[in-house]
């Protein structure tokens, strides 16, 4: 029997939006769909496990990934670090027909658009910008200056929202969860 190769699906929105907090709930309700787990040379947040929530690397080790033409994508995102998606994890998922979906940046999202056109692209937005804001606050893992600059992408990202195949408004957790995984196509029952 020959497995159907499956569709990607490209999960992207502003800083703070929640695209953590929603993939999180996916892997936890979800188990159906693969969550790729991208590469950064980023220090881990408090919570944070390697290769569970990001694979934490070197800036050598992210550079002879490049250079080797390891990630399906990759960005300097904020101005500081840089992030990206290993390319062999996706393409193996979806050889398996298994769903399989990438949190990104607006910056990889575009990448993608151009390496992978077959892929389903998602944003996912705030409520309004006071709400991203209070989350970007609330969170507490940035200093004044990083907030600044977060913010001041996040207006930036905020103006791609037409770029997508599809908005969900995260507004509530699960909700929007929901709503990500139906348009993936996914089966729940």
């Amino acid at each position: 029997m020959t497995t159907t190769p499956a569709r990607l699906t490209v999960l992207a929105g502003p800083t703070a939006v929640g695209k953590g907090t929603v993939s999180a709930d996916v892997r936890a309700r979800y188990p159906q769909v693969w969550l790729s787990v991208s590469a950064t040379t980023r220090p881990p947040r408090p919570g944070e496990v390697d290769g569970v929530h990001y694979r934490f690397v070197s800036p050598d080790e992210f550079d002879r990934m490049v250079a080797e033409g390891e990630l399906l994508e990759w960005a300097v995102v904020h101005g500081r670090h840089r992030y990206g998606t290993p390319r062999r994890p996706v393409e193996e998922r979806l050889a398996a027909g298994e769903p399989a979906l990438l949190e990104i940046d607006l910056q990889g999202a575009r990448q993608v658009r151009d390496t992978m056109p077959g892929a389903f692209f998602v944003f996912l937005a705030p409520p309004s910008f006071d709400e991203l804001v209070r989350r970007l606050v609330g969170r507490g893992t940035e200093d004044e200056e990083e907030r600044a600059r977060r913010l001041e992408t996040a207006r930036v990202e905020m103006a791609a929202e037409g770029e997508f195949d599809h908005v969900i408004v995260n507004d509530d957790v699960a909700r929007a969860t929901d709503e990500l995984v139906r348009v993936m196509g996914v089966t729940t029952g």
